[in-house]
């Protein structure tokens, strides 16, 4: 089953996003709709800190947290200050395609031999460091992942609508997720 739904026109948004920060999301980043004014943000944006990942949306309109693969574990507290003091009453997750946090063991020797050259870190204490935090960070499929961390955070955050989205570097262009 294909859980990718393109968003080519406003008809092609799923009628639970409509009239809320979601639609204009995609509205701001697939159709380049004009920007408004925001005097404060209603909503949040989570997604990985992959430099290819640039959305098309104004200023004040959000709340964004970036992380290694959009993931929001170690990051909850952040997301308990834009809902308590920021009041934000949505969270759109964003997971995109070609992230570098999936199959993230298979680059181990690559993040050592990056901390040692590029940092200066002692060997030992780079193969340590990614031990300790790789199985924390690492996601297995960017999709599956997505779909668990948007159950998660709906579980922790049950007055906020939270909504599952995939962004794909081939062509910049946001996706909705089916969650069925």
């Amino acid at each position: 089953m294909n859980r990718l739904i393109p968003v080519n026109s406003k008809a092609d948004i799923f009628q639970e996003y409509i009239n809320t920060p979601f639609e204009e999301l995609l509205s701001y980043h697939n159709f380049n709709m004009t920007f408004h004014n925001y005097e404060k943000a209603s909503l949040l944006i989570s997604m990985c800190m992959d430099n290819r990942n640039q959305l098309n949306i104004p200023n004040n309109f959000a709340y964004i947290l970036r992380s290694g693969g959009g993931n929001l574990r170690h990051n909850e507290f952040k997301v308990s200050y834009a809902v308590a003091v920021g009041q934000v009453n949505f969270i759109a997750l964003i997971g995109h395609s070609q992230c570098g946090m999936v199959k993230l063991h298979e680059r181990r020797e690559i993040f050592i031999d990056g901390l040692v050259e590029n940092a200066g870190w002692d060997r030992e204490f780079a193969e340590d460091h990614f031990n300790q935090f790789a199985p924390i960070f690492e996601i297995g499929n960017e999709i599956d992942f997505l779909l668990t961390e948007v159950k998660r955070i709906r579980n922790r955050y049950p007055k906020v609508m939270v909504a599952p989205f995939y962004y794909r570097v081939e062509d910049h262009n946001l996706y909705q997720v089916r969650e069925d």
